[in-house]
């Protein structure tokens, strides 16, 4: 469960703050400067919000056809300008820092290729190198208007690392019952929960980050935005049209559902706390959702990866048991025609 090599324990980090609004640069600055605080203060694993690079787009998405298209157009623009590639100088900026500070960094960004804008999570190893990332599965209400491109199976992942494994999911993925499985299943220890902070949606980060702890006996860190209306520029021309309630809530949880540190509402700043592996071991002697806490014998997830690989695996599975079946199906049979030969003779 806990593999030879791994850290026994390590200080993680929680960031709540505000990008630099619709603006990359700076916000990079903001996220590198936060970067060397928390690895100055000994963080090995620190998380940033979700769409943190340049913004979540907190505005309307949908104001009809009349003069309020042009204005939902114009901040669709401004989104995709101030958007980033992977891999590219944006991201060498923010490796680069992750490097000096000697921490694993997971932070959300809006992330362009082509015309099609993803929510994207960044996952960057201590080295300063990227180790994958993960595109949102499902965007939820209007998101849809402005994130159109969607993650894959390949997208359900896990990072093997000296913290353990580290995996992460946005807002309301952790809602979606099958992925949470998948990823409980990849082994993930370290779960990175990235959230906008809704004011809304408060409630729902709390149990919802909470029950994914408590269900997978992992820990998560959860990074949400903290946004008032005075961060945004008077020349948004949406400024007036949008709810500025973006409270926050980040924090960090236990395998056993318990916050260690936070949650943080309000205002900005980095959570810290002590992560100690020994606390997996310790929830999943009561539950482990797959282990001893589950029933293979009657439910089974598939997962299709890209090359239908996973698809795959759990087909030969059932194939060879399949075969199995089939081959004691025909014994059986040739078992009973030959006991009603022997019965037939003796009935003479």
């Amino acid at each position: 469960m806990i593999k030879e090599g791994i850290k026994q324990r390590f200080l993680a980090a929680a960031v709540q703050a505000a990008p630099v609004f619709l603006n990359k640069d700076e916000t990079i600055g903001k996220v590198c400067s936060l970067i060397e605080e928390a690895g100055g203060n000994g963080a090995q694993l620190i998380v940033f919000p979700e769409a943190f690079i340049p913004t979540y787009p907190f505005w309307p998405k949908d104001l009809g056809s009349g003069p309020e298209r042009k204005l939902v157009l114009d901040a669709f623009t401004e989104l995709y300008k101030n958007s980033i590639e992977i891999p590219s100088s944006d991201t060498d900026k923010i490796c680069e820092v992750a490097r000096k500070a000697g921490a694993y960094v997971v932070i959300g960004v809006n992330e362009k290729e082509g015309g099609t804008l993803y929510n994207t999570m960044l996952f960057i190893d201590n080295k300063g190198s990227i180790m994958g990332k993960h595109r949102k599965l499902l965007s939820i209400d209007s998101e849809k208007c402005v994130w159109a491109g969607m993650g894959g199976a390949k997208d359900v992942r896990v990072f093997e690392t000296e913290l353990g494994r580290i995996g992460g999911f946005f807002c309301y993925e952790h809602h979606l019952t099958l992925a949470k499985y998948a990823m409980f299943m990849k082994g993930e220890q370290i779960h990175a929960g990235l959230w906008a902070g809704h004011g809304f949606v408060k409630p729902t980060m709390d149990f919802a980050s909470r029950q994914y702890a408590f269900e997978g006996q992992v820990f998560v860190i959860v990074s949400s935005m903290y946004v008032d209306e005075g961060m945004i520029p008077d020349t948004f021309p949406l400024k007036s049209y949008t709810k500025w309630d973006f409270p926050g809530g980040s924090g960090i949880i236990n395998p056993r559902g318990e916050y260690i540190a936070g949650p943080l509402y309000d205002k900005e700043g980095i959570l810290y706390a002590e992560i100690d592996m020994d606390m997996i071991i310790r929830a999943k002697a009561v539950i482990d959702s797959v282990g001893h806490f589950s029933r293979p014998d009657i439910f089974q997830l598939i997962i299709k990866d890209e090359q239908g690989e996973g698809q795959l695996k759990f087909s030969e599975e059932y194939r060879e048991l399949k075969h199995h079946i089939d081959r004691l199906s025909k014994r059986q049979d040739s078992i009973e025609a030959k006991l009603e030969e022997i019965l037939s003779k003796l009935s003479r």
